[in-house]
Formats: C-alpha cells, structure tokens, sequence
C-alpha cells in the first residue's frame, strides 16, 4: 500500500519556494537599480519615473526602452549612470560589508 501524500506539507513547500522566488525578484530588482546608476535618483522620482513607464501606452517609446534595456545586458562593462557624489544621504547600506563603488 502507497504512503498517502502529505497536502499540507507540500503546499507549505511551495508557498516556501513561492517566497523565495519573490525575495530573489526583489533582491534583483535592487540590484538593477544599483546597476544602471537609478539609487542616485530621488525615491519619488524614481517611483514616478516606474508609474509613468508603466502606464505609458506608446509603443515606440516602450520599444526604444526596451532596446536600450537590452543593450545595457549585452553590454560587457556595464557603465552605469553618472552619479552626484552629493546624494549619497538617500542610498540603502550595502549588505555583507561591501564597500560603496
């Protein structure tokens, strides 16, 4: 005879993984961020910069987004944005004590 499944303790494994994988999206999406130079920008600016290109409904320009995103991922030194040495206030810890860039 078959051990019956357990249904509880599977759905507790994928509402676990289902967790980590929206703590992975998170983390990078951060790492974006930092990436591009964008955690130099003022938080609201930044969120408001998201919510229009979220809701922007012209394709031309969300295709020229999408062609800059995709060569700054093909890209082999990444450059990112230039940063202002004087907004650094604004900025989130680095964590595993890395030193700032």
């Amino acid at each position: 005879m078959r051990k019956p499944k357990d249904f509880d303790l599977e759905l507790k494994a994928l509402a676990d993984k289902a967790k980590a994988i929206k703590e992975r999206r998170v983390r990078q999406l951060g790492e974006l961020v930092a990436a591009t130079g964008a955690d130099a920008l003022d938080a609201d600016l930044l969120a408001g910069a998201l919510l229009h290109a979220a809701a922007s409904k012209d394709a031309a320009t969300k295709e020229g987004w999408r062609k800059a995103g995709a060569v700054f991922f093909q890209g082999k030194a990444r450059q990112p944005a230039p940063r202002s040495e004087l907004q650094s206030e604004g900025a989130l810890p680095l964590q595993g004590g890395a030193a700032p860039r």
